[in-house]
């Protein structure tokens, strides 16, 4: 792959899906949903619909902050989303409820993505080190070696999180059409809002799969 184009899709790539989840989840922020409930009473439901009563629903700082945690039992739903009553965030919050019904059911990428996560982050953030010793001193490659297999790990995890977060999504649009929390018409514009925000998610991961195989290619051409 020629050098530009490989940094254009690593550089581009992101932009793109960060503009498109930002613009696709402003403008559905603004359309009031047809149930007026808000994320956290949308959570509410159908937390307690599927007998999750345990689960607590909290507010959150940030913008796009909302995330469901698996160890304390807590769906964090960002300011606007927990208060208004909008498309988008029906949408979201009914996408984060959707990881928590997964942690119910025992979803297997969930438990492997949640088994992962500190190794994960211990060796993408320590691979750079090797990598980085291994391409300045070419003498080192086995360096550079260890930095790939490290990278790879992350890479798993980003993989993993992929169907992770797809699934939600489907389990969050069967759960508010199935409980009449939005119309027909408003069923498309949910499922936009999911897909950027799914986007985010696959652009992430096609630049760490590119970045992984770039490493290995100059790794076996050395070798």
């Amino acid at each position: 792959m020629n050098f530009l184009v490989y940094l254009g899709i690593i550089i581009l790539l992101p932009l793109y899906a960060q503009f498109k989840v930002k613009s696709t989840y402003n403008k559905y922020s603004k359309v009031r949903s047809t149930s007026g409930m808000t994320g956290a009473q949308v959570a509410r439901l159908i937390l307690d619909h599927n007998g999750l009563q345990d689960v607590k629903v909290v507010e959150t700082q940030g913008v796009l902050s909302d995330h469901y945690n698996p160890v304390t039992k807590i769906v964090a739903l960002s300011s606007q989303n927990y208060h208004e009553a909008s498309v988008a965030g029906t949408a979201v919050a009914a996408h984060e409820v959707g990881h928590a019904i997964q942690d119910k059911e025992a979803y297997a990428f969930l438990r492997f993505r949640h088994r992962l996560a500190p190794v994960a982050g211990i060796t993408s953030n320590a691979s750079w080190f090797f990598i980085m010793a291994g391409l300045i001193f070419s003498s080192m490659n086995s360096l550079l070696g260890i930095g790939i297999i490290m990278m790879a790990v992350g890479v798993v995890f980003q993989v993993v999180t992929l169907p992770v977060e797809f699934n939600a999504s489907s389990r969050a649009m069967t759960q508010i059409v199935e409980l009449g929390i939005i119309r027909n018409e408003e069923e498309p514009h949910a499922k936009k809002v999911l897909s950027a925000a799914a986007m985010t998610y696959v652009a992430a991961t096609a630049v760490a799969v590119l970045e992984l195989l770039r490493l290995v290619t100059i790794f076996l051409n050395r070798d």
